[in-house]
């Protein structure tokens, strides 16, 4: 039996085959968080989308596009539905940027854990103008 929260793909131990019995296979188990990070991860990796850091219990949390996107997931089967918020640099086309965000989320999850993802969610939940490195603020003339 799975511990709660976590999904269990199938693993084939011994020969590569596929010939061996039933009682050689073995499973990998995936936790519902380590589904999360693996998002969250491939969502921070874009550079348009961030996260939110600092603060405690959600007060004092501040805009950062250097932090991880909150994600997650729903599991039916191997079937995954996940949900990403995120935060991005403004201006962007956000259609575009979501919906690329949306594809490289799916795919690469897809990739590698093996769950077929059916659903992407993408909130943005801020936009900030500030890169963090000075070059988001307008010069007036």
């Amino acid at each position: 039996m799975n511990p709660q929260g976590a999904h269990a793909l199938p693993f084939t131990v011994g020969d590569d085959t596929g010939s061996g019995d039933i009682d050689s296979r073995g499973q990998t188990v995936l936790a519902h968080k380590v589904i999360e990070k693996i998002a969250s991860q491939v969502a921070s990796d874009e550079s348009l989308a961030g996260g939110s850091s600092g603060g405690f219990l959600g007060i004092g949390t501040h805009a950062d596009l250097s932090a991880r996107p909150k994600a997650s997931v729903e599991l039916s089967g191997n079937i995954a539905t996940l949900s990403v918020e995120v935060g991005m640099l403004y201006p962007v086309p956000l259609r575009q940027a979501t919906e690329a965000l949306r594809q490289r989320i799916g795919a690469r999850v897809t990739e590698l854990t093996g769950l077929e993802v059916r659903q992407v969610d993408i909130k943005v939940s801020w936009l900030t103008s500030d890169r963090g490195d000075g070059r988001g603020r307008r010069r007036l003339l």
